[in-house]
């Protein structure tokens, strides 16, 4: 059985592809021979990536848009499936963030989160499944421990991912007899990334979050983008409904982000 991380001849779209996590993807599948496409709502850091990407397989695409817009995001994807072809591999990754305690949070911060992380999911989903290679196309929406795993000042996260790991799930059963395959793909506390600098901006905390890590050290977005990989491949075929854990372990030790918070500056 030859089985590879080769996805010469592939289209590959990732979805807040512009930067940390799923930059890290991005680049993942591009160096393994994919032609690219990514999305973010930045334009500037849409040029960015698109020349970061560009390669063998030719130029990559990029689109900006707000993942909220259903109709943006199926413009930019019905765009890269006509200039490039049915969509061999979809990562759905954009996320919004910051910590806080339920008593402050606003219900328009709450329904912020809930509108990009679980609605803005929904939309890519959506929009993909037309353009995707059936059978055979992959579809991997990026989660986070929150979705299992309660933590204070995370309520919002919680309940938007939860919902996300739902809709994963749920298409994995709706789409399956097409041959498509659904999973989702769980970070752990990723280094350099925006979230980690805002949920454990001191030495401290991060120490504190170190410490709570089986494997005691912060993943990389390389971490994250090898089980990415896998899902997109021939390797796994027959996996479709998973969401897999690239966090060292954090998950099944409790994912206790609550360390950290509770650590202060110390």
């Amino acid at each position: 059985m030859d089985v590879s991380f080769d996805f010469s001849g592939k289209n590959v779209f990732v979805v807040g592809g512009t930067s940390g996590i799923n930059l890290g993807i991005a680049e993942a599948f591009a160096a393994a021979g994919a032609r690219m496409g990514v999305a973010s709502r930045k334009q500037d850091k849409v040029d960015g990536a698109v020349a970061a990407l560009s390669g063998d397989a030719g130029p990559a695409l990029g689109y900006a848009f707000d993942v909220r817009d259903a109709d943006a995001v199926a413009a930019a994807l019905e765009d890269f499936a006509q200039q490039c072809g049915p969509i061999d591999v979809l990562v759905s990754g954009a996320a919004g963030n910051f910590p806080a305690f339920a008593k402050d949070l606003s219900p328009n911060g709450f329904k912020s989160v809930m509108d990009i992380d679980l609605l803005g999911t929904f939309h890519v989903m959506r929009a993909a499944y037309r353009h995707m290679k059936k059978p055979g196309g992959s579809l991997i929406n990026i989660s986070a421990p929150q979705a299992v795993q309660a933590m204070p000042m995370q309520v919002h996260v919680c309940a938007a991912k939860a919902g996300v790991e739902m809709v994963t799930k749920c298409l994995a059963i709706e789409w399956g007899h097409e041959g498509l395959r659904v999973n989702g793909v769980t970070p752990g506390p990723i280094d350099g990334t925006e979230g980690m600098a805002r949920l454990a901006p001191t030495e401290g905390m991060r120490k504190a979050v170190i410490n709570s890590v089986p494997m005691k050290r912060y993943g990389t977005p390389e971490d994250v983008a090898l089980a990415c990989l896998f899902l997109g491949s021939e390797a796994a075929r027959y996996v479709s409904g998973s969401i897999i854990n690239a966090d060292g372990g954090w998950a099944i030790s409790g994912a206790r982000i609550d360390l950290a918070l509770q650590a202060g500056g110390s």
